[in-house]
């Protein structure tokens, strides 16, 4: 049958009819919601070794040992290895021969009255592929987005079928999996930020190329990974800490790109609000920034992930073209101060009224939301011979029809203090800087400011050697040894 028919009963009736499958249910918050639909399927007791919701802590914690928070990574691991383990230990002498094992647990929180947090929660699943083999691991965290708690209770009931149902039929296929996790939840309902695939079945799969399906499918609108390109949640990793980011697309990063963002960690430390603090460092690439032809290359964005990472930076894939709402999306996980490092290309285009017309309140509205709380904008200055480099910047190319083809009426060198503005944007300008919210980049290394990402590209694309000085060395090593970016090196 084809799964687009499968309704949510019709799946686990399937599961529940399958003789080679058995195992665990174990759900902490939320009610058993997920263990409810097997049991009203029918045919029940063919699947379902035991089910168990530990909700009291003392016995969560006498049942799984201790963790730090509940609704977390670290406590869903420890139910897996327990529900799992006692499984295999009670029944693989006496069923083991006939049965794919599998243990199912979630630890969630559903929206709490009187406040406006979503809910949110981690699913996951230890399963075996096929009889007798070693388990294989689906774990992901989702954000529940109804506004009623029992709306809430039925999308992590029919999330958790998907699941279970996706691990033993789309396993082969971890892309068709992703998506038939949202089958009969309709768009808005849900959000998950955080998949992470392991074991044999799932060899073969990039974790960073399943997280970029969840921004590409439109499940999500950023994924995170840190600096050992592992798959993060980003509460975790951004909960109460300072953060700072740069957006670009890093094809490849090169010394310039390096210089901005030191720069801005400077000043960015700087500020009493950040000082005493280990702040997330990031690069962020939008999917615009990513696609091509309306595809993307995979091996080119691992190629980017890979040497961001190598530089020891945490990376975002975001489907955030606006500043607006990147600056929201880490509103969402801390309360202190984000910085956003950017070029002068990047500022002019903010001011762009054009970007903001879906907005009630245009441009103002945005700004409005951008600077809300605690933002700042770090503005790295450029030569103006440069600019020509950024025509595909419509803000540019408007700059340099009214100064002159390659900038004669701007200063030589363009900073956030002598930027020219529209006549009618110069005191919102003017007042943003004088308050703070957008400053100019100190201590700037003007030996690298020459350096054009598009330039770089094309001395990549014509194997001219001149690249290599453009680029930091872990970059340009990584690039050679692998012949990223139309280059060819000899093994």
């Amino acid at each position: 049958m084809e799964n687009q028919l499968l309704t949510t009963n019709r799946k686990a009736l399937t599961i529940n009819l399958d003789e080679e499958i058995y195992g665990t249910f174990a759900e902490i918050g939320a009610g058993q919601e997920v263990a409810r639909n097997f049991f009203q399927a029918g045919a029940a007791s063919r699947t379902v070794a035991k089910t168990i919701s530990a909700y009291d802590m003392s016995f969560s914690d006498e049942i799984y040992g201790k963790s730090p928070r509940y609704v977390s990574r670290e406590r869903l691991n420890a139910m897996l290895d327990h529900e799992f383990g006692l499984l295999h230990e009670r029944l693989a002498d006496s069923r083991g021969a006939n049965t794919r094992f599998f243990a199912f647990a979630d630890t969630v929180a559903t929206k709490s009255y009187g406040t406006k947090e979503d809910g949110q929660g981690w699913l996951g699943i230890r399963f075996q592929g096929e009889i007798g083999g070693e388990p294989n691991d689906i774990l992901l965290h989702c954000r529940l987005l109804d506004e009623e708690i029992i709306q809430q209770q039925e999308t992590l009931g029919i999330l958790g079928v998907n699941l279970v149902f996706g691990a033993y039929h789309h396993h082969l296929n971890p892309e068709t999996l992703i998506g038939s996790l949202f089958d009969h939840l309709n768009p808005g309902r849900l959000e998950i930020n955080m998949i992470h695939f392991a074991g044999p079945a799932f060899r073969e799969t990039d974790n960073r190329l399943m997280a970029l399906q969840l921004v590409k499918q439109g499940h999500t609108r950023a994924v995170l990974f840190d600096p050992s390109g592992n798959t993060v949640q980003p509460s975790e990793a951004l909960y109460k800490k300072p953060v700072l980011v740069a957006r670009g697309s890093f094809r490849p990063v090169t010394k310039v790109n390096l210089d901005m963002m030191a720069c801005a960690r400077q000043q960015f430390m700087e500020d009493p609000r950040v000082q005493g603090q280990q702040p997330v460092v990031a690069m962020e690439i939008t999917m615009n920034n990513l696609l091509t032809e309306g595809k993307v290359d995979h091996g080119d964005f691992l190629a980017r992930v890979d040497i961001l990472n190598a530089l020891g930076f945490h990376v975002i894939i975001s489907a955030y073209p606006e500043y607006y709402r990147l600056a929201t999306f880490f509103r969402r996980y801390t309360r202190e101060k984000i910085g956003i490092a950017m070029g002068i290309n990047n500022l002019l285009e903010i001011f762009q009224e054009k970007y903001y017309e879906q907005l009630d309140g245009g441009l103002l509205e945005a700004f409005g939301r951008l600077f809300k709380t605690t933002v700042k904008l770090y503005i790295y200055p450029m030569q103006r011979q440069a600019l020509s480099y950024y025509r595909r910047f419509s803000a540019v190319e408007q700059l340099l029809e009214k100064t002159g083809e390659d900038g004669e009426g701007l200063e030589d060198l363009v900073t956030a203090d002598n930027l020219l503005v529209d006549d009618h944007l110069k005191h919102l300008y003017q007042h943003l800087r004088q308050n703070e919210y957008i400053v100019a980049m100190k201590h700037f290394n003007t030996s690298v400011m020459g350096i054009a990402g598009a330039k770089v590209m094309e001395q990549l694309g014509q194997n001219n050697p001149a690249w290599e000085s453009a680029v930091p060395p872990e970059a340009a090593e990584i690039i050679k040894k692998r012949n990223l970016f139309g280059t060819k090196h000899p093994s």
